[in-house]
């Protein structure tokens, strides 16, 4: 069996007994990423040389019992900041932008003695549902590389789903840790807003935006959670609220949890075949001692329409400061200041994005702002009301991740009203700003994954932890892998 096959636990027992090191895994995962990264197409820049260097140094200080992540290594989404390592962002506007400091997330990752292994392919600054929009490369789902792997966080599910790392980091502003991790098999968290820094994180819409983790399984994930959640004093919204041990209460016990499914999740759109995995889901919640009922969320059929006015007009805000000046690409055949700042501008940045700051910037315009993004503020409030009334009476809520499996690559590139569906489950979270998780839940019969969204209250990602982890014991989705 490949060190890569184990569970983070294992490894580090293995680490702490030294029948390993620190280097043996860390060469084992560039072999790995030798191997597939052709058909996949997962990284935008490996950092091999430092990472290898990072792993013998671990080897030479000792692995202590209490520290699970040590030594192991890590993938980083590209629109998080690494100092030293090139971060783009999947833009021509960042591609040659090296930080000089790091995000809040990679001091944690550095302090947990994670080793970054590479920066990851995304749509371009996180604009997306498929990663086909990166300026750099298109990423392919492990599971059938005629798919896509999802988006925007793509390359950070996809590496993890093809085994090329055992954890990565995404973000998630409508759904973008979500849908490609239920896209490609793997366990992805999108934590409450305010749970894990944003400092550092190249903003898409900072209301909404939230980094979280992707990993094979469930207590995996609570272990990466763990050691990048807590406040921030560089991040204005960051929460002071306490960070328990996500990994405690992974019993596999749920007997007498109360979970509510939205009658607006299983409603025409969805795919039969994901309907039916979502009802032997349920079974298998009933079958492990939980009520489950069906409940109402009203506004949630609202969520992508105010999703795009809030998230486009504070791209539209965000993205002003990448003018060829003050930062990023800069066109050389520019000849006047005007010239400058448009030509920068138009070929610095790909359609979506040019396509969402269009949007954004009309949203916000004089004479407009009160018809769309005030409304769209006054719904979105709507929409948080929904689950406060509904976790009044429940401790979880459960649904499908996405309406359906893996779309063709280039399927809906030129239909970007199609590919903003995809998110019609998952963006109600954002704008409510609880944390939710995907997990596998089964295949559909072309043989792509199944994800089952489980949605939790603020700051009780314990309970999604322990609910998901009661579902992953009872089945063995979890275990299966892509043939690649």
């Amino acid at each position: 069996m490949s060190l890569l096959d184990k569970e983070l636990v294992e490894l580090h027992n293995l680490l702490v007994s030294k029948e390993i090191t620190a280097e043996d895994i860390m060469r084992e995962t560039f072999a790995r990423i030798h191997e597939t990264e052709d058909k996949v197409g997962s990284f935008i820049t490996l950092s091999e040389d430092e990472a290898l260097q990072m792993a013998k140094n671990m080897d030479t200080k000792g692995i202590t019992e209490s520290n699970v992540l040590a030594g192991l290594p890590i993938g980083i989404k590209d629109n998080i900041v690494t100092k030293d390592i090139r971060t783009t962002a999947a833009s021509k506007m960042l591609e040659d932008f090296i930080p000089i400091y790091d995000a809040t997330v990679m001091n944690k990752v550095y302090e947990a003695d994670m080793i970054p292994v590479g920066k990851l392919n995304m749509d371009e600054f996180a604009m997306g549902g498929s990663t086909e929009t990166s300026y750099f490369k298109q990423t392919k789902n492990p599971w059938d590389l005629t798919k896509v792997p999802g988006g925007s966080s793509g390359g950070s599910a996809a590496a993890v789903a093809a085994g090329q790392v055992l954890m990565s980091l995404g973000s998630d502003t409508g759904g973008s840790i979500r849908q490609p991790a239920a896209f490609t098999g793997v366990v992805g968290m999108k934590p409450t807003y305010g749970r894990v820094s944003r400092f550092g994180l190249i903003a898409f819409a900072s209301s909404l935006d939230q980094i979280g983790p992707f990993t094979r399984t469930v207590k995996d994930n609570a272990y990466v959670l763990n050691a990048i959640s807590g406040y921030d004093a560089n991040d204005s919204m960051s929460s002071g609220a306490s960070v328990p041990d996500f990994t405690e209460g992974l019993t596999g016990d749920i007997k007498g949890m109360k979970i509510g499914v939205p009658k607006e999740y299983l409603q025409e759109g969805i795919d039969e075949e994901i309907k039916k995995a979502v009802l032997a889901a349920i079974d298998t919640y009933k079958s492990l001692g939980a009520t489950v009922e069906e409940v109402s969320l009203p506004h949630s059929k609202y969520g992508i329409a105010v999703y795009y006015i809030i998230a486009s007009s504070e791209a539209s805000s965000n993205l002003q400061r990448f003018d060829g000046v003050r930062y990023g690409y800069r066109s050389p055949e520019a000849k006047t200041l005007e010239e400058l700042y448009v030509m920068s501008r138009s070929e610095g940045f790909g359609m979506e994005v040019k396509r969402r700051i269009m949007l954004g910037t009309f949203s916000l315009s004089s004479g407009y702002y009160d018809a769309y993004f005030k409304k769209a503020g006054q719904v979105r409030t709507l929409i948080k009301q929904d689950f406060t009334d509904v976790f009044a009476d429940y401790d979880l809520i459960l649904g499908p991740t996405t309406p359906t499996t893996a779309f063709n690559l280039g399927e809906n590139m030129d239909d970007p009203l199609t590919m903003y569906m995809n998110d019609i489950l998952t963006v109600p979270v954002n704008l409510a700003g609880v944390p939710a998780m995907s997990i596998p839940c089964g295949f559909a019969e072309n043989g792509l994954p199944i994800g089952l969204q489980l949605i939790g209250k603020h700051f009780d990602e314990q309970t999604i932890y322990k609910a998901a982890y009661a579902f992953e014991q009872a089945t063995d989705f979890h275990k299966q892998k892509p043939n690649l």
